[in-house]
This record gives structure tokens, C-alpha cells and sequence, in this order.
């Protein structure tokens, strides 16, 4: 699997992979999560043209998979990291974690940080299996909090949420 930057005629297969994956929500009771709208074009795009978007692509340099993210207080926080489901459970999300901790690690920042569902199988028990734990309340950042709001704001917060952080 090649792991390469994101250009912007990939952009649109993101959204694609996005709602594929999403479906899976349906399973866990969270049918408004597989509702719900991909990132829009022009938010991908910012990823994208401040070199924080990636995708694992297959042998016609399609992408099936991809991660944003963005620095938030220092750290390189996942934004998002999604694997389009025919091609689940082969190591692509776990690759494309490593590939942002060497990025972050090649620019001095401390650590990967998330957001995530705590009771979802494949959100925070995956992510502890590729080395984040949970971080108290009372130690996030100023930017992790805003980015909890956000999300509450969202209504994602009708699920019990966790910020994780993995040091580099």
C-alpha cells in the first residue's frame, strides 16, 4: 500500500470513502453517523493545500483511504482517518497513524491527539491498540476543548466521546 499526499482530484473519492465507511455506524445503533455529511470539498481542500491530507492508495493510485490533520497546541491532532470498508482490517489506518507520527515526530511535535467514540469498536479500542490512552477532562488543551465543543455543537455528543493522545 503507497501512502502519498493528497492532491485535489482525490478529494471528491474522500467524500466517497467517507460514506462508505460511515454505513458501518448503522451496525452500533448510530444511524445519524452514517447520515451525516462527509467533510465538504472546500474543508478537505484547506487540508489538502496546507500538505496535512494523505491517502493510501491501491495498485491504479486510487485512494481508498486517507487521513487529515491539523496542529492543534503543539501537537498534530487526527482530524480524521478513514478506510473505506472493502478494504478494512489490512493495517491501512494503522500505516496511515504512523504515517503522521513520523510527520509529526520529523517536526518536533510531542504527540498525535484525537477525538473519538468511546463504545465503538473500531474508534478508541482501535486507537488504544495503536498505542493513544485517554486523557482526563481536566488535561486538555485550550484547542482540544474548543474542538470538543465543536463536536458537542454537532450533536456528537449523544454518544459518550474520549480525547486520546499518543506521545512520540
Amino acid at each position: 500500500m503507497i501512502i502519498r499526499m493528497a492532491r485535489l482530484d482525490d478529494l471528491p473519492l474522500l467524500q466517497d470513502i467517507e460514506r462508505a465507511a460511515g454505513e458501518s455506524f448503522r451496525s452500533v445503533g448510530m444511524p445519524e453517523i452514517a447520515e451525516d455529511e462527509p467533510p465538504a470539498l472546500d474543508e478537505l481542500a484547506r487540508y489538502q493545500r496546507s500538505d496535512l491530507a494523505w491517502v493510501a492508495v491501491d495498485a491504479d493510485d486510487r485512494p481508498v483511504a486517507y487521513v487529515v490533520a491539523e496542529p492543534v497546541d503543539g501537537n498534530l491532532h487526527v482530524e480524521q482517518v478513514t478506510v473505506h470498508p472493502e478494504f478494512g482490517r489490512q493495517g491501512i489506518g494503522r500505516a496511515l497513524l504512523e504515517h503522521l507520527a513520523v510527520h509529526a515526530a520529523e517536526r518536533r511535535m510531542p504527540a498525535l491527539t484525537l477525538t473519538t467514540f468511546v463504545q465503538v469498536p473500531w474508534n478508541a479500542p482501535y486507537y488504544e491498540r495503536c498505542g493513544f490512552r485517554p486523557l482526563e477532562q481536566s488535561s486538555l488543551t485550550p484547542g482540544l476543548r474548543e474542538i470538543r465543543r465543536r463536536e458537542a455543537e454537532h450533536g456528537l455528543d449523544r454518544w459518550p466521546r474520549v480525547c486520546m493522545i499518543r506521545p512520540l
